[in-house]
């Protein structure tokens, strides 16, 4: 069933992740695009409880959420590894798709399930958010503007502490491990910053002792005009979600790149030889904007079949996701590997 173009999108979702619970639903629950009808999972207290909170049905398993007729869209925050299969199953029940980063963890796979959404006039969409927070737009009408100079090389760090031993991240059949959690953000700011042309030069990923799960890592990429991306990444450090641009003339950096709360205000810092200043920019919310292009696409896919590729710059988004699975897969290829002592 489809949306009409001027009705909120009537959403369920598949799972009661902690991402859904404290961003991702009350993004569904506030957004004027959005109604959330019902969630689904496998265990009908955990479902309950979720629906208590926000103010929907509970659905006992996957497959009789996305049978109901009244869905028309699906959010699907499950674990990495087990996003192809239930991406598949719910656009071939003719839902439109929402799902966490990434796609899948394989190029060709990612490639074929797009393809799919487009085939059946269905909008198949990569939640990774921070592109649509307003400091990345105002980072590049700086980068634009020469505060740098000529951009030269670009930092990115995205860590976070480490996990209790049963964190589903230490389970690379399930969790996919660091390099799917954590390090596509650094991988897609590159992505965003740099263009689609990025290539990996080298890479080293660290895995978990007992599980074999990559708990960190770094890669080095680069651009056909030699502009430099160290993106490093993990979950055995301390909290970092930081972006640096290195020019000619100074250089800017950002905290707080990848997931500030709606109500945190963003500071850009430049330096140059001469100069230090602070910037402060607008608070926004990435999780309703997210919704909010999502929405405006399923409307235009529901008058014209446009699919995946229509309005608000959802094709460009899409075409990242793509270039994202390349560059994953580029830096598996590439990378040399260590046992962490965990």
């Amino acid at each position: 069933m489809r949306s009409d173009p001027g009705t909120p999108v009537r959403f369920g979702v598949l799972g009661c992740a902690d991402i859904a619970r404290r961003r991702m639903a009350p993004a569904l629950v506030a957004a004027p695009g959005a109604r959330l009808l019902a969630v689904a999972s496998r265990d009908a207290a955990r479902a309950a409880a979720f629906a208590g909170r926000f103010g929907c049905a509970a659905v006992l398993g996957y497959d009789a959420l996305l049978a109901s007729p009244d869905i028309e869209a699906v959010y699907l925050p499950l674990p990495a590894m087990l996003h192809a299969g239930w991406i598949e199953q719910a656009l071939m029940a003719g839902k439109h798709v929402l799902a966490e980063k990434p796609l899948t963890g394989d190029h060709a796979a990612t490639e074929r399930l797009l393809r799919l959404a487009r085939s059946r006039g269905l909008v198949l969409m990569e939640n990774v958010a921070f592109p649509f927070h307003a400091q990345h737009a105002a980072v590049r009408r700086m980068l634009t503007g020469g505060a740098v100079g000529e951009l030269r090389d670009f930092a990115c760090a995205f860590t976070i502490p480490p996990r209790p031993d049963g964190d589903i991240r230490y389970r690379p059949d399930v969790g996919g491990g660091a390099l799917l959690d954590l390090g596509v953000y650094p991988i897609r700011a590159a992505l965003h910053y740099l263009g689609h042309d990025l290539e990996v030069t080298a890479a080293v990923l660290r895995r978990h002792g007992r599980t074999g799960a990559v708990v960190s890592g770094r890669v080095l990429a680069h651009t056909p005009r030699g502009v430099t991306a160290d993106l490093h990444f993990g979950m055995e450090h301390s909290y970092r979600a930081t972006c640096e641009f290195a020019g000619g003339e100074g250089r800017l950096s950002i905290d707080r790149a990848f997931t500030p709360p709606p109500g945190f205000q963003p500071v850009a810092r430049v330096e140059r030889q001469d100069h230090r200043e602070e910037i402060a920019l607008p608070a926004d919310d990435q999780y309703a904007n997210t919704v909010g292009c999502f929405a405006e696409a399923v409307r235009g896919a529901a008058g014209t079949g446009a699919g995946t590729d229509t309005g608000t710059g959802l094709g460009a988004h899409t075409e990242a996701a793509l270039h994202q699975a390349r560059l994953i897969a580029a830096a598996e290829e590439r990378a040399l590997r260590f046992i962490a002592a965990r």
